[in-house]
């Protein structure tokens, strides 16, 4: 697999916020083999929930909660998927509180980069410690739609100027204002903008989200992995009932 530039990227993915790669599937989906009896809860180290638990992974994600638990499952989510937004408002939360806090369940989310903007985000959230992982992606997902309008003048100004392989995702975020929006969250300026000019970041992201596209057969988003297969769902009530029968019950 060759090395993808981060101006191939930028010119290679549209410039726009919209649906493409972006969508619900219909069937109800499979998962693992049905556990005979309810999985026994694991205690948290001391002094600790499962859900404050989260390290980067060799595969470029985050995993929050128990690295041993027996159900692992990984999010494939892109930070400018509206579908990928409606399971962080209405799925996150119960998958969190209700099955990676038992032990039982652990969630890794892995960035799948659809487009230069969802690249930009992905860099940002990036950014901070493992710990401010999954609160930088909730923030995103929470406030997708005013983010959306900030970003969309900036498509035509970055298709008239094409800024240099190194400088887009600068521009991207200062002139879309997500480089405030971070900045309000944690990420200070100087470093939002120098994590922004690594372009070794935009091109790994670009190659792990080529990697999981031919590994899982991901042809949208939001794609969850149960224990190695990907299960075909898009939408906590069809997630939730996969994880019960491998035992999260």
């Amino acid at each position: 697999m060759k090395l993808v530039s981060a101006r191939l990227l930028l010119l290679a993915l549209p410039l726009t916020l919209g649906l493409a790669a972006c969508g619900k599937k219909d069937d109800a989906g499979s998962g693992p083999a049905t556990a005979d009896a309810p999985l026994p809860k694991v205690a948290a180290p001391a002094g600790k929930a499962w859900t404050d638990v989260v390290n980067e992974t060799a595969d470029g994600g985050y995993v929050m909660g128990n690295p041993d638990a027996p159900i692992k499952v990984i999010e494939f989510g892109s930070l400018t998927c509206p579908h990928c937004g409606e399971f962080a408002e209405k799925g996150f939360p119960k998958l969190r509180d209700n099955y990676v806090s038992t032990g039982r369940v652990s969630l890794e989310f892995r960035n799948y980069v659809r487009d230069p903007f969802d690249t930009t985000l992905a860099m940002l959230t990036h950014c901070g410690t493992a710990e401010s992982f999954f609160p930088l992606t909730e923030q995103v997902y929470a406030n997708q739609k005013a983010l959306f309008e900030g970003l969309q003048p900036v498509a035509k100004e970055l298709e008239a100027a094409q800024p240099p392989a190194g400088k887009a995702f600068a521009v991207i975020g200062e002139k879309g204002g997500l480089v405030d929006f971070f900045a309000a969250r944690g990420i200070a300026r100087d470093q939002a903008n120098a994590c922004l000019a690594k372009s070794q970041t935009a091109e790994k992201l670009a190659m792990q989200t080529q990697t999981a596209t031919e590994k899982y057969t991901i042809t949208g988003t939001p794609t969850f992995i149960v224990n190695g297969k990907n299960v075909d769902v898009a939408t906590w009530e069809q997630l939730e009932p996969i994880l019960q029968r491998a035992g999260a019950r």
